[in-house]
């Protein structure tokens, strides 16, 4: 056993302690993961292990709801995060099944904001959709559920739409061009690609 002789707040983050066993350093840990650690105490190897896992994996979870703090995420990209500063694997995964216990990760509810988002600010096809999608991790039974309903001429309208005044001066095979390349950047299959340009065409034709 092994005897707690002194605990120093650390200067640079006083939520932290540097615990010195027999006289001498021996680690650093939060408060909050052994609030009842005292100089004085007797504490064994097995103890200390004990304690400094507790205290990685109260870490990491603070990092995970940090990186959250600023948008939802998906599961990839928190293990992606976690992995960058070197936490264990298994410590993730432990800090993935207490962001799924209190709600913090769900990656249905990610896709569906996800493309929520697209529709409402940057629309695209549901192909380039799903690969947004599956670049973030999200299973592919979800992706396939998020977009079924997705009115995919409906978006490829809105896309070009905003841009008919843009082109409205040009000839009908610049016209078409311009229309086509943007939607085709955006995923949009061919077959749309080519009634939403014709239709605008006919409109633009109208509005002039």
């Amino acid at each position: 056993m092994l005897t707690v002789t002194r605990l120093e707040l650390q200067k640079k983050n006083p939520q932290r302690l540097n615990v010195y066993l027999d006289g001498e350093f021996a680690f650093g840990i939060s408060r909050a993961a052994a609030p009842w650690l005292a100089e004085g105490n007797q504490i064994s190897q097995q103890k200390i292990n004990d304690l400094q896992e507790k205290d990685q994996f109260e870490g990491a979870y603070q990092r995970a709801i940090n990186f959250l703090s600023y948008r939802i995420r998906s599961e990839k990209e928190i293990r992606q995060n976690l992995t960058k500063h070197e936490v264990p694997e298994e410590i993730i995964e432990r800090v993935i099944d207490r962001l799924r216990g209190a709600s913090l990760v769900n990656d249905r509810e990610f896709a569906s904001l996800w493309v929520e988002n697209r529709v409402q600010f940057k629309p695209r096809g549901k192909r380039a959709l799903s690969s947004e999608l599956f670049q973030k991790g999200i299973p592919n039974e979800i992706i396939e559920d998020v977009l079924a309903e997705l009115d995919e001429e409906e978006l490829a309208y809105q896309c070009a739409r905003s841009k008919i005044r843009k082109y409205s001066g040009l000839e009908e095979k610049a016209f078409q061009k311009k229309l086509s390349g943007l939607l085709t950047r955006r995923g949009f299959p061919y077959h749309i690609i080519k009634d939403v340009v014709s239709s605008l065409w006919k409109e633009s034709e109208k509005e002039s």
